[in-house]
């Protein structure tokens, strides 16, 4: 059934466009060109989060941020292992992920940071990233409470994340 699924939901929208009238070629072709000229638009902002991320990483400020906020994770009951992870994670999902998995490598993916660096990845969202690239691409200047919210809810699921894995795999 999977397998038949794409191919049922691509003719379904070319029978859909055939019978209101719609020419698709070119209107494929228009959606194509401003798909380009978003992904054009949206590139130095990518790079600029990119290079943030890179030297967060070398110069290893992300990890004495980490040092340094670990008595508040421990608060939180954030793993010390998650601490860099909670802080580069909002900014780069591939930097988040290179370092759940230096977790899992290092503690084990059943030990309780393995398991919370797990969680904390699938529970959070790439919050910065997310809102420098729209609103580098719309050119807005100010975002007002977004930045506040999004690191909010950030935090929120890095600290539910911890809870639940001690809940749910007690130690």
């Amino acid at each position: 059934m999977q397998s038949v699924l794409v191919p049922m939901l691509l003719a379904g929208i070319a029978i859909y466009a055939l019978c209101k009238g719609v020419d698709v070629f070119p209107t494929f072709l228009r959606g194509a060109q401003n798909g380009l000229q978003t992904a054009v638009s949206i590139l130095p902002t990518m790079v600029g989060m990119l290079t943030v991320v890179y030297m967060l990483r070398a110069s290893g400020a992300i990890d004495l941020a980490a040092e340094l906020l670990a008595p508040v994770f421990r608060l939180l009951g954030i793993p010390e292992e998650c601490g860099a992870l909670t802080l580069l994670k909002p900014v780069s999902g591939g930097g988040g992920l290179a370092l759940g998995s230096e977790i899992m490598q290092r503690c084990g993916p059943d030990s309780y940071a393995g398991r919370v660096a797990a969680v904390m990845l699938g529970a959070s969202e790439t919050s910065l990233y997310t809102i420098s690239v729209y609103a580098g691409h719309i050119g807005l200047r100010g975002t007002r409470y977004a930045v506040p919210a999004a690191l909010c809810a950030d935090l929120t699921a890095f600290t539910v994340s911890a809870l639940f894995v001690r809940l749910l795999f007690p130690i």
